[in-house]
Parts: structure tokens; sequence; C-alpha cells
């Protein structure tokens, strides 16, 4: 909370669901009704992205006065860099999504060039509106096992921004880099560690630190490997093992689904019909 400035507690803004305390590294999202209003904030530790969900609305901003104004339909979006002070004007009632992005992991999403976001008013960017709406239903039903997903969310989000709504940026997608994927080894190491956490939210950072890796390096090189994601890795996982767990034993639904890291019964349930087009209790019957 202290990475957004106090922007969140003001009196006009009316927060519907945010991370607030559910362990989110280096990323914090708020959903919220706000009303018009003028005020001046001091550079915050994060840099801010904010997705309009309704409108148009006009919106004025600038450092000491207001110096720039547009009138924002819905889709665009508010970027405003960390360190820097704002003074911003909303001039209606407006439904927003406020991403609070650390330097840290927009600076790591490049490996290491480093990049300035820039300062920018009603933009769109159909990919960031998709991750911030991405972002947002994840808060609405939230799972502690969603949390390498979420992991994967932020670090695309915290690229696109480095690409496309930064300081110089052209438009145009970073350069590629040979993607011969993980070693026999950096794989061994991530399969040993999914195996010894299959019951816990996994960040993505430990998966990278076992192969010795970014995150942005990990998450290409895995894929490259693998055909998957990450995330779409770890599920599976679980899956198989929840399979193996109910034909082969008596243990309950929800123990089988608290050892296969699914938060409750019914996540697992929900998962195993996604996934496998089936219940627990069909699984188990079939044996």
């Amino acid at each position: 909370m202290a990475d957004t400035n106090g922007i969140l507690r003001q009196p006009w803004v009316r927060p519907e669901r945010t991370s607030r305390g559910l362990g989110w590294e280096r990323l914090y999202v708020s959903t919220q009704s706000e009303r018009a209003y003028h005020a001046s904030f001091g550079g915050a530790a994060s840099h801010l992205v904010i997705l309009h969900l309704n409108g148009p609305v006009t919106v004025r901003r600038g450092h000491l006065g207001l110096t720039r104004s547009r009138t924002v339909p819905p889709g665009g979006l508010f970027v405003h860099p960390a360190g820097k002070e704002l003074t911003v004007e909303l001039g209606g009632p407006l439904d927003t999504v406020h991403a609070y992005l650390t330097d840290d992991a927009l600076q790591e999403s490049q490996d290491g060039a480093r990049v300035e976001l820039a300062e920018e008013l009603g933009a769109l960017d159909p990919l960031v509106e998709q991750l911030m709406l991405t972002l947002d239903g994840v808060l609405r039903t939230w799972e502690p096992s969603a949390r390498t997903y979420v992991d994967l969310l932020g670090h695309a989000l915290a690229a696109q921004l480095a690409r496309r709504h930064c300081v110089g940026a052209a438009g145009e997608p970073a350069p590629v880099e040979a993607r011969a994927g993980l070693t026999d080894r950096q794989l061994t190491a991530v399969r040993e560690l999914v195996e010894g956490r299959l019951a816990e939210p996994l960040p993505l950072r430990d998966l990278a630190a076992a192969a010795g890796l970014s995150v942005s390096q990990f998450a290409r090189q895995f894929k490259a490997r693998t055909g998957q994601s990450p995330h779409q890795f770890l599920i599976g996982r679980r899956v198989d093992e929840a399979c193996r767990l109910l034909r082969g034993g008596r243990l309950p639904i929800a123990e089988v689904a608290q050892r296969c890291g699914f938060s409750h019964q019914e996540h697992l349930s929900r998962v195993l019909r996604a996934h496998l087009g089936t219940t627990p209790a069909a699984i188990r019957r079939a044996r």
C-alpha cells in the first residue's frame, strides 16, 4: 500500500477488490470506482498503470500544473513512472483497474537493458488492457495455487510496458533472442522442485532460480523446451497426481486436493472438469 503513495486511501476512491494480503510480489492490483477529483501526489516507489473500464471521461495531468488534457475512452490507459510527482484531475465518475509495478519487475523483463517508463494519457494497447482485465479476473476468483499464473501475468505486463510504453519506444517488439530451451540439467532441477512443492503455491521466481535464470529467460526457455508455460506444466502435474491418488487410494477427496496444491475440493473439481471433462468422484469410481 505504501507504494501506491496513498492514492487508494483517498476519500473519492472506493476499492472493490485488491491483491492486498495475497502475497503477490512486485505487483499490486486494485479495482475501484472513483469520483471526480483534483489532487497532487509525490513520487511513488512503483510504476502506475490505470485501465479505464468505462467513460469517456476527461483527464488532465502534469507535474506542478495541469499541462495535458484528454478525453479518455473505455480501454484507455493512464501510465505514470515511479519517482515522479503527479498532479491529476478527473472530470467525472470512473471505474478503473490499477496496477502498481516495481521497477525491479520492469527492468528484469528486459534482461538488464535499462528502460524508462513514459508518461501517457489515453494510450490504447489491447494487450495491456487484456492483461489488466485478466489480473482483475484473478482477483475475483483468487486461489493460492494461481500464484505461478499471477507471476506470469505480471511478467507479461512488465514486458509489454517496456516494449511499447517506455521513453523512446517505437512500438516494435523487442528483438527475440535465440531460444535453445532449457538444458536437461535445468529441466530436471525444475521438475524436482515442482515435485517437492506440489502442494504449495510456487512463485515463478523460485522456478527460475532452480534453472539459474532470470524470470524472463526462464519463461521463454521453459516454453521453448516443453511447449508449455510453467503454469500449464504445474497444473498438469497437479492434475496427474490428483488422478493417481484418486485411483489408487482411499484418501478423502478434500485431502487429495490439498496434497496436490488445490485450495479445496471444489477447486480440484473445477480444474478436473476443465482439463479432463470429469469429476474427482467419477475418477474414483472408475478405478
